[in-house]
């Protein structure tokens, strides 16, 4: 979803990604950016695992394209920067979103120990709405070319087909077509390429270069 391919499979992996990536084309583009990580102890973390942060489910905190940069590195912020930033109207052009493990539907609610997939996944719609919801709803997301959301599982549970299984991914956005539901197969690559072509991005990282486009969910094509 950043890269256009897989850096690795390894959980504990710590290591600078110098890879090409997201973040440098948007750059290279004159693009702001940042990633809201849920638990993210403090701006610019790059450390490992603390609470219900996981750091391998943030990959922007691994490019040296962000570690490197005395800049760059402060666009890796806590959560709760995001309604600071719908309500002040100063979302960056490219935002990736990371809910904590109690939240994304990897593991279960703080509040049940021990819950069943439904519960899981109640818990993440309780989230969307109250953390996102502000974000679908504001006026400069609505407006006319205004927002695009992309809101996907990065793997599936139990299920290997095509390397990561079958995962939910829905979109939204004034220019989106409503209710509509495509009978092609895509992968994480295509998706990479559909939010970068969406901000004018004419290059793509790794894979994503070649992968089908995902233009079929906009109105007019």
């Amino acid at each position: 979803m950043t890269t256009g391919k897989i850096i690795t499979n390894n959980d504990s992996y710590s290591t600078t990604v110098s890879a090409d990536n997201i973040v440098r084309h948007l750059l290279t583009a004159g693009k702001t950016w940042k990633e809201y990580t849920e638990g993210l102890p403090k701006v610019g973390y790059t450390g490992g695992d603390t609470g219900n942060y996981t750091q391998h489910h943030n990959p922007l905190s691994y490019f040296s394209d962000v570690r490197n940069s005395s800049n760059e590195i402060l666009n890796l912020v806590p959560f709760s920067r995001l309604a600071t930033d719908i309500r002040n109207g100063t979302l960056p052009n490219y935002s990736f979103i990371v809910p904590d493990n109690a939240n994304n539907g990897h593991n279960c609610p703080t509040a049940i120990p021990n819950c069943t997939d439904s519960q899981r996944l109640a818990n993440v719609d309780t989230w969307l709405k109250t953390n996102i919801g502000p974000l679908v709803g504001s006026s400069g997301f609505n407006a006319t070319h205004g927002g695009l959301l992309v809101i996907v599982f990065d793997e599936s549970d139990g299920d290997n087909t095509h390397g990561g299984g079958h995962v939910a991914w829905v979109v939204a956005g004034p220019d989106v077509k409503r209710g509509y539901v495509s009978a092609k197969f895509y992968q994480h690559q295509s998706t990479l390429r559909f939010l970068a072509g969406s901000l004018g991005l004419t290059t793509f990282p790794g894979a994503a270069a070649t992968a089908p486009d995902m233009e079929e969910f906009i109105i007019g094509h």
